[in-house]
């Protein structure tokens, strides 16, 4: 992990040029479709979100500083705000929410309110394990435009009050449902009770193969579990689309706090297992040639981010090599998705 003088230094040396941040106002569909890594500083009292990490809801005012692709150095008060559940207890920093602009400060208000992810440790396999977690998300926008998209930032989380070491770490912001909704000329849908059955048949196949794919089985519509539905704005009457989110517990980033639920007698989270339910053997070979239509842009996505080491690089596509000598072979399209999908 670079450390955290060498990237103080980085934000001196580039010496971007200062934007009123009152009259800048950011596009969200360009900031999420820009692949650029983004260098920010979050300024906060440290202790204060430490001590109180379990109460969800709660803000803490900040100071946001970042440096745009165009090299403009934004500024901009905010909050955070604490969210989760299971990271916000295991991981050292708990999950936040980055409110963007305040009421004296509008700065960078268009941003809204983004979820902030970011690395349950500060180690090098905390490091991995995220980036590993934010190439999930762009390896699914390449499958469908029904997905989350996600900004990449090198973060440096200073201590306002000065009692604690800077944070030096990867992180990422996701994209806030409403507008993954409205770019797909949809609304969302709070159905927190809604059979996965009675969702649209081809997208609820495409999100229950993804998670296959990458080992996912932490997920669940009828409960709401890590999914979010959106509708159509044009035909209500249509059946709501399933869109994914939070895929640690997946093999594909194997965190070693990663158990698979008793329930579903799999070893570990290495080992897959379709949780979706059977539908005509034609649709299922239709969406599965949409992921070995993608393969050498998913293969190609890993080997040019740079980020990930080369042993993780090489792991990353092993595991994916299983699933796709699985969507290769019809028998083998017929045995997971149709003979073993779920019953209940």
């Amino acid at each position: 992990m670079k450390s955290i003088v060498c990237s103080l230094l980085l934000l001196i040396i580039f010496a971007p040029r200062e934007v009123n941040s009152q009259n800048t106002k950011f596009d969200r569909d360009k900031f999420f479709i820009d692949t650029s890594i983004i260098n920010v500083q979050i300024t906060t009292d440290l202790a204060k979100i430490f001590k109180e990490k379990n109460k969800i809801g709660v803000r803490f005012p900040a100071s946001f500083s970042g440096i745009s692709s165009e090299g403009e150095n934004l500024k901009d008060s905010i909050f955070l705000e604490i969210r989760g559940h299971f990271r916000r207890d295991y991981c050292y920093m708990p999950p936040l929410r980055v409110i963007f602009g305040s009421k004296k400060d509008p700065g960078i208000k268009s941003l809204g309110t983004l979820k902030l992810v970011d690395q349950c440790t500060t180690s090098e396999s905390g490091q991995q394990n995220l980036l590993k977690e934010y190439l999930i998300y762009k390896i699914y926008n390449l499958i469908t435009d029904m997905s989350f998209r996600v900004r990449l930032l090198h973060l440096i989380i200073s201590d306002s009050a000065g009692r604690k070491k800077p944070i030096d770490e990867y992180g990422y912001l996701m994209e806030d449902i409403k507008d993954l909704a409205k770019r797909n000329k949809c609304k969302e849908y709070k159905n927190t009770k809604e059979d996965p059955r009675l969702t649209n048949s081809r997208q609820m196949a495409i999100v229950a193969i993804f998670e296959y794919m990458i080992g996912n089985t932490d997920w669940g519509v009828y409960s709401s579990h890590n999914t979010r539905l959106i509708r159509s704005k044009e035909d209500t009457l249509q059946a709501p689309y399933v869109v994914p989110y939070d895929f640690d517990f997946s093999g594909f980033v194997n965190t070693d706090y990663s158990i698979p639920d008793e329930k579903l007698q799999i070893a570990n989270v290495r080992e897959r297992l379709y949780r979706g339910f059977p539908k005509p053997l034609q649709e299922i070979t239709e969406v599965t040639a949409i992921f070995q239509k993608e393969k050498d842009a998913i293969y190609q996505m890993i080997d040019q981010f740079d980020l990930l080491n080369s042993k993780t690089k090489k792991d990353l596509k092993n595991y994916l090599n299983g699933f796709f000598e699985t969507i290769k072979s019809p028998e083998e399209v017929k045995r997971v998705f149709i003979y073993n999908a779920r019953s209940e």
